[in-house]
Formats: C-alpha cells, sequence, structure tokens
C-alpha cells in the first residue's frame, strides 16, 4: 500500500483523503474514487494526493479498515444491558449489531457489501471484530473450548458480512432475510466446530 506519512502534517492529509472517499460514498458510487476526484473532495492538489496514494485502492483499503474499526466499536458500545445465557442468542445478538452498522452506513455497504474489495480487506482488520465478537459471548457464556478460537470466529465474521452482502446484491438492501440468513449460518458453522473439538 502507497502510503506515506511520518510527518504529522502528512498524517493530517492522509486522513482527509479518507475522509474525503467516504464523502464521496455518501453521494455517488465506489468506481467515483478516483485521484482527481479524492483531490477535489480533500481540497488537495492532485500530485499531493499522488505522494501518498499510488492509486485508489489504496485508498479504498484504507476506508475499508476504517469501517471495520468503526464497526468493532460501535459493537463494543452497544449496550442493551440484557444477559445472554444461550449461545443462539448471544450470537444473534452480535449479529444484530453487526447488521445494525452496515443498515446505517451507506459507505460501509457501498464499499464492502455491494462491491469485492481489492485488493481485499487484511485479516488483522477483521480480527478487530472477531474479538469483539468473542469478548461479547464469553462476556455472556461459556464458550466451550474449540481449536483454534481466533480463526472459528474469524471465518464467522467473514461468513456474516459474506451474507449480508449476498443479500445487498439481491435486494439491493439489507433486510430481515439476511440478518436471519447470516445468524442460521454463522450458529450452524459455530456448532459444527464445537462439535468436531468433542
Amino acid at each position: 500500500m502507497g502510503v506515506n506519512a511520518k510527518q504529522e502534517r502528512s498524517k493530517l492529509r492522509v486522513a482527509k483523503i479518507i475522509e474525503a472517499a467516504h464523502q464521496i460514498l455518501l453521494i455517488q458510487e465506489t468506481e467515483d474514487i478516483t485521484i482527481s476526484n479524492l483531490a477535489i473532495h480533500s481540497d488537495l492538489k492532485r500530485t499531493s494526493t499522488y505522494k501518498f496514494f499510488a492509486n485508489p485502492d489504496d485508498v479504498k483499503l484504507l476506508l475499508v479498515e476504517r469501517y471495520f474499526e468503526e464497526c468493532s466499536a460501535e459493537f463494543r458500545e452497544s449496550n442493551n444491558n440484557q444477559n445472554y445465557n444461550d449461545l443462539s442468542k448471544a450470537l444473534e445478538e452480535s449479529v444484530i449489531r453487526i447488521f445494525n452498522f452496515f443498515s446505517i452506513n451507506i459507505g460501509a455497504q457501498k464499499l464492502i457489501l455491494r462491491n469485492t474489495v481489492v485488493p481485499p480487506a487484511k485479516s488483522e482488520t477483521l480480527h478487530l471484530l472477531s474479538s469483539e465478537v468473542i469478548s461479547f459471548i464469553e462476556k455472556n457464556i461459556k464458550l466451550p473450548s474449540m481449536f483454534n478460537k481466533e480463526g472459528v470466529f474469524l471465518v464467522m465474521v467473514q461468513i456474516i458480512i459474506s451474507i449480508f452482502s449476498l443479500n445487498i446484491k439481491e435486494n439491493r438492501e439489507l433486510n430481515q432475510i439476511g440478518k436471519l440468513e447470516a445468524h442460521r449460518a454463522a450458529y450452524s458453522y459455530l456448532l459444527s466446530c464445537i462439535a468436531q473439538k468433542d
């Protein structure tokens, strides 16, 4: 990824470019994230934008990271003060929290759910969200021991995101079917991983 920002001023410019990409997605489409469009929306010269980003894919990747960081933070801060003593219910609440984030974040929908991100999101980015899901579920119930719990939950989050993506592509919006299917598939996958351990 072509980001070269060590000084504070440079970091501010990079943040400005990422925010410009977000603003573009609110009114336009993913393909409208171009270097020239980013320069216009960030009030920077095109040469300044090229200095930090060789191509729009690098900007998109950082914006994907930002969206998953925001999703992870909102997941953590969503507290309805309810305890879930059932694995299915705790997982359902996890799916609802992720669903709610994508439902109200049109930029995240356009960039992550409606497109195949190239290059793909880094696994470290998805680990942020999967770690929040593990923490939430373990706060409510004791998970049975399983092989590579972090890896299992990472795949489970990918399943949820993939089903939301399919849901939005088929229906042009996220809806209850996507939420129910994401819960069903994630729960089935989790049960299969638990069963393999026994």
